[in-house]
């Protein structure tokens, strides 16, 4: 479903910082994975770099037999619209949108009907618990409620691979268990795949495989 390999990273010029050097990984269809890690090691940037996001240095990333790398900026853009979910550490909501607006977007994008994209907002909405917030703007949110509909927002388009950066950050424990357990669900019902970046044991605990990323590459988390 998803291969990596060799995929490396570096930023500043002539002065570069290495953050990621050949990085390999396998996802099956239906697999969920989590990569822990310090902070700072390059995680974020691994999904960006998987997402078409960011262009690697050296590498290449394929998804169900598609060269992410190999694509232009608008191929990847169409690439990320279609079948890709992206939970953002930052939110990325539109604030001149309501939630349901900015939960809709990318079924707008994609040119899906009308009353079929309200049906479908409206499910995840119920979903993330943010039924009663849907005529509301992002500035009237907390924190929490921006991260659950930045998470409907990913998963609205049912996408054939989730990427879901810190997605229980500023959530309460019994919020996180259930939105941990929404993003599970979904990976399992649109048989793609998924990968959640976190910090928390409990909810890389929920993930089929754990691996954590250190400067040396990904590898097994060790357990204990």
């Amino acid at each position: 479903m998803l291969k990596v390999r060799d995929l490396s990273k570096s930023y500043g010029g002539a002065r570069s910082r290495v953050v990621l050097c050949d990085i390999a990984l396998d996802i099956a269809r239906g697999e969920y994975i989590a990569i822990t890690g310090e902070s700072g090691v390059g995680k974020s940037t691994l999904l960006n770099l998987i997402a078409g996001l960011e262009v690697p240095d050296t590498g290449t990333v394929e998804l169900d037999g598609a060269g992410v790398t190999a694509l232009d900026d608008t191929e990847r853009t169409l690439l990320r619209r279609d079948r890709i979910g992206f939970v953002f550490q930052a939110f990325h909501l539109l604030p001149h949108l309501t939630v349901a607006q900015n939960v809709a977007l990318p079924l707008s994008l994609a040119g899906t009907g009308r009353q079929q994209a309200a049906a479908r907002v409206g499910d995840l909405l119920a979903a993330v618990g943010l039924a009663d917030a849907a005529g509301s703007y992002p500035r009237e949110l907390s924190g929490g409620e921006m991260q659950r509909a930045a998470i409907a927002r990913a998963l609205v388009h049912r996408p054939q691979l989730l990427l879901a950066d810190e997605p229980t950050g500023n959530l309460d424990p019994e919020t996180a268990r259930s939105i941990l357990a929404l993003l599970r669900e979904q990976v399992k019902n649109a048989a793609g795949a998924g990968i959640l970046v976190t910090h928390s044991a409990a909810a890389a605990a929920t993930a089929d495989r754990v691996l954590t990323l250190t400067a040396a590459g990904l590898h097994p988390a060790v357990s204990g």
